[in-house]
């Protein structure tokens, strides 16, 4: 079904039983479950599907190392079982990951290692392998690059890693075979509660590509747009009243900034990760292998703005540049970045102001249903969307929003794409190619162009497959997301950007937004910082 045959099968559908507003990690997760339980279900999304924090992640599929030291219990036994969820269904875009924490005291090896074994029995049969006590000469081999001097030994443990973007793509894809309507550049401007108890919701959304209004209607509408829940719920109402009548609704996100530095694999060129647990202002540093690069992050910085697209502080520069320095066996100089990514997590904010800062404040989630029939759900993390999903259906059959049905199918139904348990899937540390499509690879290739490589793994043929099966529209679409080129390095992929602009106007997109992308590409590779 073409974007035009989607918008205009709308006015058929008079209600839906479901409407999803977001299309990152949580609202897909809602809207493929709710699918998958029979619902009629919209997704509408303002930008690009993962156009926001949910392209933005470190890339890790985790329990949280950190969280087990905060005692948060609960949350990681809740994100190992689903961490080893995702690794099942989508193991062409998530897979096992080998991390080691090197030593330089005596007592870093017992200590860590005994939290990394409980971490280890927490998981269960879910556990993805053992933690192993290296030695120093072991440590220097499984990371290759890491700073030598008085390195004592390390701890190997398991955990995972996955293409955020691509993920989020699939979970899209498989809603949509599912019979969920998903569209991406539809802005949802307001929510009109209808008078009546069955006439549910009145959604009024834009079309960002034409400029067109549109309108649906949902007997249950879930706000699930990350950091801006609070501004979509400030426009919500009664139809009766104009939206924010009674005063602006209590704050639910206290976002924090995520800074993550991409450089070249020969800083560390073996297949293992790296984990800092303690820099010298206390925080944790990863040095990941992914797609050919090596990631360095993160930051945890309060930012009360929400900006599209945040630039990174000079200060999360200098912390990630020179913790990683002191890490790695060479300093790491900002002419050696590849490219700067800022993702915006929502924390769900305290009721009074919080000693600490943003990374004592919950990753769990929270969800709330308004007065007027809007859920709300804010917070969690990337593993645990599945299971973050299966709670906002609980909560819209609570406050019968929704008819109860049987339970979620989406723990067993494998993502479009995922490979039989019997292929073995490329590793993820590798670099970009057709492998991420899994089983659609074959698709990918009846496309003209299969042969033409424009550069980073990605050809002609992948581009014209992200336009007529991936919902892409702009060069940014694909140059960010459909392929991570943009994530891994922004001067290659401003080079590719013209060819991929040309290909996409033969394919029907009238504006792929080419120099928009170039000004993004500059602001990727500029690793300055905002004041």
């Amino acid at each position: 079904m073409t974007r035009a045959d989607l918008l205009q099968s709308l006015t058929a559908q008079p209600l839906f039983d479901l409407a999803v507003v977001g299309g990152g990690a949580t609202g897909l997760g809602v809207a493929l479950d709710a699918a998958l339980r029979g619902f009629s279900v919209l997704l509408l999304e303002s930008h690009d599907f993962a156009g926001g924090t949910s392209s933005r992640s470190t890339k890790l599929l985790h329990g949280g190392v950190r969280y087990l030291a905060q005692g948060n219990i609960a949350l990681v036994r809740e994100a190992l079982a689903e961490r080893a969820t995702v690794l099942r269904i989508a193991p062409h875009l998530a897979q096992p990951l080998r991390f080691v924490m090197p030593s330089y005291r005596w007592w870093q090896t017992p200590f860590y290692g005994v939290g990394l074994k409980l971490y280890d029995l927490m998981a269960g049969k879910a556990g993805l392998g053992r933690t192993d006590f290296l030695s120093r000469e072991q440590t220097l081999a499984a990371l290759p690059g890491v700073n030598a001097q008085q390195l004592r030994g390390g701890v190997r443990y398991w955990d995972g890693q996955f293409d955020d973007a691509r993920l989020a793509l699939a979970l899209a894809r498989t809603a949509e075979a599912a019979g969920a309507r998903v569209l991406n550049y539809a802005a949802v401007t307001v929510v009109q509660q209808q008078p009546g108890a069955a006439a549910g919701s009145e959604l009024q959304f834009t079309d960002t590509l034409t400029g067109a209004s549109h309108r649906a209607r949902a007997r249950c509408v879930v706000n699930a747009t990350g950091v801006w829940v609070d501004d979509l719920r400030a426009r919500s109402g009664p139809a009766d009243a104009a939206p924010g009548h009674a005063g602006a609704p209590a704050r639910m996100v206290s976002p924090s900034q995520g800074v993550h530095v991409v450089v070249d694999r020969d800083f560390l060129p073996g297949n293992h990760a790296l984990l800092v647990p303690k820099t010298q202002d206390g925080r944790v540093l990863f040095a990941v292998p992914w797609l050919g690069k090596l990631i360095l992050g993160t930051t945890d910085t309060p930012r009360q703005d929400l900006p599209r697209e945040p630039d990174a502080f000079a200060a999360e520069l200098d912390f990630i540049l020179g913790e990683a320095g002191r890490a790695l066996g060479r300093a790491v100089r900002p002419e050696d970045i590849r490219s700067v990514w800022v993702g915006l997590r929502p924390l769900v904010a305290p009721p009074d102001e919080v000693q600490g800062g943003t990374k004592v404040l919950s990753r769990e989630h929270t969800i709330v249903v308004d007065p007027h029939g809007m859920v709300t759900v804010t917070g969690g993390k990337w593993t645990t969307y599945r299971a973050m999903a299966e709670d906002v259906m609980e909560r819209c059959f609570d406050a019968a929003l929704l008819d109860r049905r049987p339970g979620s199918a989406s723990a067993h139904h494998a993502l479009l794409g995922a490979p039989p348990a019997s292929v073995r899937a490329v590793a993820l540390h590798e670099p970009p190619g057709l492998h991420l499509y899994g089983t659609l690879a074959t698709e990918v290739l009846q496309c003209p162009g299969a042969s033409r490589e424009l550069g980073m793994g990605l050809t002609e043929a992948m581009v014209r497959y992200a336009v007529r099966a991936e919902h892409a529209h702009t060069v940014e679409d694909v140059l960010a997301r459909r392929s991570r080129a943009l994530f891994l390095d922004a001067a290659a992929a401003a080079d590719m950007a013209p060819e991929v602009a040309a290909i996409l106007r033969e394919e029907g997109c009238p504006a792929p937004a080419l120099e928009a992308f170039l000004d993004l590409c500059r602001h990727y590779r500029a690793g300055t910082a905002a004041k």
